[in-house]
């Protein structure tokens, strides 16, 4: 199994027209902010490519990691208050034209933090993937964060939660490289599934 995605160069869509259309097929990290998904790219990667900052909403942007193969795409944070009027709708802009008039082959990897467990935003997201039957699994983040009972009764609540019946949930830490190779598995198995 490989253990991270090599990334060959890095394509930044700040309007739609910057979005590679190359026929790769997209692995699309979705996620509110402050879940994690920078640290996770650049765990995925095994690389610092891309930018972890401690203030949550920074990425207004689509970020195209391109493996060779397919693109990582990282997708702004939704759910983050502090944005202006103007941002928020620039941001939101871009990211739904690429949700939902991009015609690459996509998975969806939708990342929740495992302590809190679907927030509001993450609900919504998850019955847009449902309803448009796209391919996609869950990355549980900060899984060094809960004590036993928490994550067991978090992955418990999630198992059971019927947007999530057959989906698997990958506990995954970038703090100690938890379920980092499993979730590489999990992405490059989906994608086979796309060709």
């Amino acid at each position: 199994m490989k253990k991270t995605f090599d990334v060959k160069r890095l394509v930044t869509a700040g309007v739609p027209a910057q979005f590679p259309h190359d026929g790769k097929p997209h692995a699309v990290l979705l996620g509110r902010s402050n879940v994690g998904k920078s640290s996770l790219v650049n765990a995925l990667t095994g690389s610092s490519a891309a930018r972890v900052s401690k203030k949550p909403g920074k990425t207004v942007t689509v970020n195209f990691y391109d493996t060779g193969d397919f693109y990582l795409a990282d997708l702004p944070g939704y759910g983050y208050a502090k944005r202006s009027a103007a941002q928020t709708n620039d941001f939101s802009s871009l990211t739904d034209t690429y949700m939902t008039k991009s015609q690459e082959k996509r998975v969806f990897i939708q990342l929740i933090d495992l302590l809190v467990g679907p927030t509001a935003d993450d609900v919504m997201m998850l019955k847009w993937l449902t309803a448009n039957r796209q391919a996609f699994i869950v990355a549980a983040t900060k899984a060094d964060k809960p004590n036993a009972g928490e994550r067991r009764e978090s992955l418990e609540r999630m198992s059971a939660d019927p947007l999530l019946r057959g989906v698997s949930v990958i506990p995954v830490s970038v703090k100690t490289g938890e379920g980092i190779e499993t979730l590489c598995g999990a992405v490059a198995g989906l994608l086979k599934q796309k060709k």
